[in-house]
């Protein structure tokens, strides 16, 4: 099952140059050189109805008041919460719960920071600050992830910790934008896997470059793949941070992959094509022991080059 989520590209408007400062996006092999088309527009994706809003491009329906307890919880509190929330049928609903990590990072902009939701958001009270999602982390199962509002990094914590609670009812949704794991999810096509689930067709060798490089090397050498078409084929590029992260599996770590997947040569951490504008020298990068998404200097050679083909044109 699939939902629009795993087709969302990611809301980056602008193209940044290894050292921060912007440059034109045409040719660039960055996030937004390959859109066709702008995102969802605030106003028509989030329907704000009184103390409730629905995003229309999941179906979630979010607490307006993305800090209803007031104070960071623990885990096990933040669970205890949402539970008072459902037995009391808060906003008329009964099925309040943590977001998923997934659900959590649809949310994300990334091309707005503190908070790092869409310009013109209608939400109240969020908080530039770690919120906790409804998923343990599979290698170290006393810790469960939480997204950064402020920034955009994905990571996980310990359950004893405290940190923002963000209730949501996703009645309409099911468990549909968690990725989907197991053995049938990708077709093998030669030295090209493709993935039904999110549209995209990977290269079956995660590390197509043979070691580590620096981001704008990373952008060249998918250039220098198109002009020797590589598997046939000439529009491979650089993932966005959204791609890479619907990849990622929280059932499994080392690599945090979907069980039975056909990749080989799966290397520690990934370059994305998506800058970090809270420090522009830096791009979104994927770490695939468990999953984490955080930044890599981009003038540094210690990330890997995983390419893509496929779609991008927003939902």
């Amino acid at each position: 099952m699939t939902s629009p989520v795993d087709f969302l590209p990611t809301d980056q408007t602008l193209c940044y140059g290894p050292d921060g400062r912007l440059i034109p996006c045409a040719n660039a092999g960055q996030d937004a050189s390959f859109k066709n088309n702008a995102p969802l527009p605030t106003s028509q994706r989030f329907h704000p109805q009184g103390q409730i809003v629905r995003d229309t491009l999941t179906g979630a329906v979010w607490s307006r008041n993305a800090n209803l307890p007031e104070f960071p919880l623990t885990w096990s509190e933040a669970q205890t919460f949402v539970e008072s929330m459902r037995a009391r049928h808060v906003y008329e609903r009964d099925d309040w719960q943590l977001p998923s990590r997934g659900l959590l990072f649809s949310l994300i902009s990334h091309q707005e920071i503190n908070p790092t939701l869409a310009e013109g958001h209608p939400f109240q009270n969020v908080f530039s600050g770690y919120y906790w999602t409804a998923d343990t982390c599979h290698r170290l199962p006393n810790q469960a992830w939480y997204v950064h509002l402020g920034g955009g990094r994905v990571h996980r914590g310990m359950k004893h910790g405290s940190y923002m609670v963000w209730p949501v009812s996703v009645h309409d949704i099911g468990t549909a934008v968690d990725t989907i794991t197991g053995t049938d999810r990708f077709n093998i096509d030669g030295l090209c896997v493709h993935d039904p689930v999110t549209g995209l067709t990977w290269s079956r060798n995660a590390d197509t470059a043979d070691g580590p490089l620096d981001w704008q090397q990373a952008i060249d050498m998918v250039a220098q793949m198109n002009t020797n078409l590589m598997n046939g084929h000439s529009d491979w590029r650089l993932p966005t941070i959204r791609e890479l992260e619907r990849l990622v599996s929280l059932d499994a770590h080392s690599p945090a992959l979907p069980s039975g997947h056909p990749f080989v040569n799966v290397r520690d951490a990934y370059w994305s094509s998506t800058t970090s504008v809270y420090e522009p020298r830096y791009a979104w990068t994927v770490y695939m022991e468990d999953g984490i998404i955080g930044v890599g200097f981009k003038p540094i050679a210690e990330f890997y080059l995983w390419p893509v083909r496929g779609r991008i044109p927003g939902p």
